[in-house]
Formats: structure tokens, sequence, C-alpha cells
């Protein structure tokens, strides 16, 4: 409902600090720094005062961060109230959906359990598999979306979301379609010896952390070259541009067309699950409870 400007400098004087304000706000130090210059020169006043240790508001500053402050909480009450009135007239499960991580597996538990809600409908809300921006989205369960069904064992998603564990994916290879490797309906590590394999650095994912460990120890044969911890289409882009191979899941080969993706004789794999918001409305979390039940 606001201008991302006010969004910024509220965020910025909350924090004392560009740097610190960017990484609530999920986007570089620069382009919060725009935003407050940008905002400055639109009210032709000074907001801060800049200094090597931090920033402060002027006095200027103080009286727009005191009315942001109002509007920011009216805002939020008037939210609520719209909602509350929305959910009387119409309850609605608003599920996210995306390139990697799609509603499919979501409705298949809907119509499991979907005679326990029987006024309630589903709405798909698309978002993007960005890696620089997914932190984002996960952060706006319960506000954008109140469900998705996703790949997890990332400790930054976890801080960010609950989740309820519905199964796992097998880890597997996607090789381009003129690889030497394409033609193979299956492969052993071995046939890996020689290759680059492109997997999420260390740090976020224990899995990924003891694949890795266990490769570079009994795999020596096979480079291994980091992504970004969270895939988008620019990391399938690159396994297609290149005659590396990507460490991918089962449920993700038909993400590109320009890449085969071949099961691995090992044992590694991930789990999935329904992911929804850490202080869940009560109809989410009789939902969550319900589908509980279905999988035991």
């Amino acid at each position: 409902m606001f201008n991302p400007q006010l969004i910024a400098f509220v965020y910025v004087a909350d924090c004392g600090s560009f740097t610190k304000a960017a990484e609530k706000l999920f986007i570089s130090p620069t382009a919060v720094m725009k935003q407050i210059n940008s905002l400055e020169k639109h009210f032709d006043l000074k907001l801060f005062v800049r200094t090597t240790r931090g920033v402060r508001l002027t006095p200027a500053g103080e009286v727009i961060y005191k009315d942001a402050r109002f509007l920011f909480d009216y805002s939020r009450k008037s939210i609520e109230q719209a909602r509350s009135a929305m959910r009387e007239e119409h309850k609605t499960f608003r599920i996210g959906t995306s390139l990697l991580n799609p509603a499919r597996r979501f409705m298949d538990l809907w119509f499991q359990v979907n005679a326990d809600f029987p006024s309630y409908k589903i709405h798909l809300v698309p978002f993007e598999d960005n890696h620089e921006g997914i932190l984002a989205e996960i952060s706006q369960l319960g506000v954008k979306f109140d469900f998705l069904v996703g790949v997890c064992d990332s400790k930054t998603w976890l801080n960010r979301c609950n989740m309820l564990m519905l199964g796992r994916y097998k880890k597997m290879v996607a090789v381009s379609r003129e690889h030497r490797l394409a033609k193979k309906s299956g492969l052993e590590i071995s046939d890996l010896y020689g290759e680059t394999l492109m997997m999420v650095a260390e740090g976020d994912s224990g899995l990924n952390d003891f694949m890795r460990n266990d490769l570079k120890r009994n795999h020596p044969q096979i480079h291994i070259e980091d992504t970004p911890h969270f895939y988008d289409v620019s990391v399938f882009n690159r396994c297609a541009e290149t005659k590396n191979v990507l460490l991918t899941l089962e449920c993700w080969q038909e993400v590109h067309p320009a890449l085969v993706t071949i099961p691995v004789n090992w044992k590694y794999s991930i789990p999935y699950g329904l992911l929804y918001s850490l202080t869940p409305t009560a109809d989410v979390r009789k939902f969550v409870d319900t589908v509980q039940k279905v999988i035991a």
C-alpha cells in the first residue's frame, strides 16, 4: 500500500544503517541508498545525517518517521479488517506456485482432504524462483500466500517458515542433450569421473553438505562447481549452455527442455513438504493437522 521508498526509509531509521536495512529488505545497500536519495529529493528534505558509524534521523526525518509509523499501523489494521471481511464472505487458501515449486502436489493433498473444508476455495499465487529474491517470497508465507509445497533442507528457509514433511525426492543429474551421458538411462557415480558437477554452495543444506563431503572424499575425480544456495532458471540455463552436469531432482525433470535428467545409482535424496507461516492462522493450522492425519 506504500511507496517502497517510504518503507526503505523506516527500515533505515530502525536499523541505523543502510546495510542492515538492505539485509532485512533482501535488496542491495546501493538500492536502499538510491531509494532514500530519491525520497529526499521528492520531499526536498534531508532526512538522515550520514556518518561513518551509520545514519540518524534529522529533525525533519523524525517528523516523517513518526507519521510513517502511524500510517503503517493504520494500514495494517485496515488490511486485517479487509481480510477478515473477505474470509467471512469467502474462505480461501492461497497457494504459492512457481516453476520449481508447482502447486500440483498441493492439489493432490487438497483433493484428499477438501471434504473437511467445504466452504473453502483455492487461489493460486504465482511467484518467481529468483535466487536473489526467494527468501523474500518465503517470508511472505501467511501474507502473500498460505501454503506452498517445496523441496526444503535449507536452514535459511526453515528459519522463515514451518514445514510438514510429505516425502523425499531422489537426487538425479541433468545434462544437455548433446552431452556424452545424455543417452544413458542410468548412471554409476564413476560415470561422473572427469565431469564438473554443479551443486549448491556449502553452508545452507546439511544434506547437500554431506553429499559434497562424501563425493570429495570418495570420488575426488569429480570436480564440483558451486551454484547459488537456491536454484533458479539461470542455473539450469548454465548447465544447458555448458558441458557441465547439474545435480537436480526427480521432480524437476521437465524444468528445462534442453536438458536430460538421468537417475544415478546412489542413495542421495532430499525432503519436500508443505510450507506455511511460523505463526499460522487457525484455519491454516487445521489444514496442516488434517493433512498430517491423512499422510500418517
